[in-house]
C-alpha cells in the first residue's frame, strides 16, 4: 500500500502548471484592496460587450466591445490612482509626524 501511495505522490508531482489549470486548479490571484463592486460592475459590463461580439461578430457589436474596453480600464485605472495617491499621501503623513511603526 505504501508503495502505490508514493506513486500517486510521485504522478501528481510531475503535473505541471498548464495541466493544473485545465483541471481548474489555479492559484489565486493578488487581492486589489481598490476592486470593489463598482469595478464588477464593468467587469460584467466587458464581458457581455465580449460575449455579444463572439455570438454575433458585426462591426456595431465590434465598436460597442471597444468602447466599453475603454470605459472600464479608464475606470480601473482611475480607481488604482486614486487608491495609490492615498496610500502615498497617509504613508507622508506618517513620515512628517515621525510615526515609524505605521510607516
Amino acid at each position: 500500500m505504501m508503495r502505490t501511495q508514493i506513486g500517486l505522490w510521485r504522478t501528481v508531482k510531475r503535473i505541471t502548471k498548464p495541466q493544473l489549470k485545465s483541471l481548474g486548479l489555479h492559484e489565486l490571484k493578488q487581492h486589489k484592496p481598490w476592486f470593489d463592486e463598482e469595478c464588477l460592475g464593468f467587469l460584467d459590463q466587458r464581458k457581455q460587450a465580449k460575449m455579444q461580439w463572439v455570438q454575433a461578430p458585426s462591426q456595431s457589436n465590434v465598436d460597442n466591445l471597444n468602447n466599453v474596453r475603454c470605459k472600464a480600464s479608464r475606470h480601473f485605472r482611475n480607481k488604482k490612482k486614486a487608491y495609490l495617491k492615498a496610500k502615498f499621501d497617509e504613508c507622508e503623513t506618517n513620515s512628517e509626524i515621525k510615526n515609524i511603526r505605521d510607516l
